[in-house]
């Protein structure tokens, strides 16, 4: 299972790659593998305050209907307009043109918190 070392994880399998003040937020490979056939990304409002561990988001697949959670507080940036209509990118490449939006940081101490590639890879096999 590809799990890039320089992105941090979430306990419920989002991604996180730091980018200044900036992160980008998509699901993991072991996400999307277990949702299935993604058909429909339900996309936060641009400026939207979210908190961390609060959904904001909701992916759909062949499979079920799954809540996308805040890894990070902070406001939505940027969403990524091409999964309204190819949400196979969350399937096709998760960790690259699957991304799911943009969150501009309000407590960069919250990253501390978030996984290695190693911790998650633990987690996922275990």
């Amino acid at each position: 299972m590809n799990i890039p070392a320089e992105l941090r994880y979430s306990s419920d399998h989002e991604w996180v790659r730091v980018e200044g003040t900036t992160v980008t937020i998509g699901i993991t490979e072991y996400a999307q593998d277990a949702l299935g056939d993604v058909v429909f990304v339900e996309m936060p409002d641009e400026g939207l305050a979210v908190a961390a561990g609060e959904t904001f988001s909701e992916v759909e697949s062949t499979k079920s209907v799954s809540d996308i959670y805040a890894p990070i507080t902070g406001s939505i940036a940027e969403v990524n307009a091409a999964l309204e209509s190819q949400p196979e990118l969350l399937n096709s490449d998760p960790y690259g043109a699957g991304w799911i939006c943009r969150i501009e940081i309000s407590d960069p101490s919250e990253l501390d918190g978030l996984m290695d590639a190693d911790a998650y890879r633990t987690l996922t096999e275990g």
